[in-house]
């Protein structure tokens, strides 16, 4: 099981907002790089990104800071990018600049065929991201509710080829309130490719639970507010979960 440190960027700067609401942003720091190469210090195995700025532009913003990332963190491990892709092209140049895994959320589910697209042509780098309200796909910055079904959704993207679905529980998201654990295992058993769980990742109890359940096909669990504001010890946590698993 993964721990996966979160970096939101917004403007340059690492932040994390509240249930996605850009005016809650509080800033961690001016200094996402830094940032990254403290989670690799401290054991991280994997990157998670987010172009806050790009997701509600519908186009990459922070790509400077993006870049700075990946040159602090060298080839030491994966990262993995969201926010505001919309085109191949936009996919290419992140895998060119190092980036291991595109995640598509909102252009997915509005436009199906550009992610069946970036799958045939990026196999083994397209992460499809799902955002679900009681069971439904949010998008936009999670600002609508669609009336898709996320378990039937994200069947019809693994039959596209999608690596792996990012799990995310938007009435729990950076609220520090525990992770929706029934919710994600429903979507684990329906599908044959990892989920990444996210969204109310607070302490190693979350930890315990989600390592409970890794059997059925949850890979890991991205953390952010959590480990910036203290709640959960990012280097304890990747040690409880590898001494659960087995490792």
């Amino acid at each position: 099981m993964l721990i996966i440190p979160a970096i939101d960027l917004k403007d340059g700067q690492c932040v994390r907002l509240k249930q996605g609401e850009m005016d809650s942003a509080t800033v961690f720091s001016a200094n996402p790089a830094e940032m990254a190469g403290k989670w690799l210090a401290n054991g991280a195995r994997r990157l998670h990104l987010v172009d806050l700025n790009g997701a509600f532009a519908g186009k990459p913003i922070n790509e400077k800071a993006i870049k700075a990332i990946i040159e602090e963190l060298g080839d030491e491990i994966p990262v993995q990018l969201g926010g505001g892709i919309r085109d191949l092209d936009t996919i290419e140049r992140y895998l060119d600049d190092g980036i291991s895994y595109v995640i598509i959320g909102s252009a997915a589910v509005k436009n199906p065929g550009f992610l069946r697209d970036a799958c045939t042509a990026f196999p083994g780098h397209i992460i499809v991201g799902l955002d679900a309200k009681d069971g439904k796909v949010a998008v936009e910055g999670w600002s609508k509710v669609t009336g898709h079904d996320v378990i039937d959704l994200a069947k019809r993207f693994q039959d596209y080829g999608v690596e792996s679905v990012v799990y995310t529980d938007i009435g729990r998201d950076g609220m520090l309130s525990g992770v929706n654990v029934d919710a994600t295992v429903r979507l684990a058993q329906a599908l044959t490719i990892p989920v990444i769980a996210s969204g109310g990742v607070t302490n190693l109890d979350d930890v315990r639970k989600l390592c409970a359940v890794e059997a059925e096909g949850i890979m890991g669990a991205i953390t952010g507010r959590a480990i910036y504001e203290g709640t959960l010890d990012f280097t304890a946590a990747q040690a409880l979960a590898d001494e659960l698993s087995g490792e």
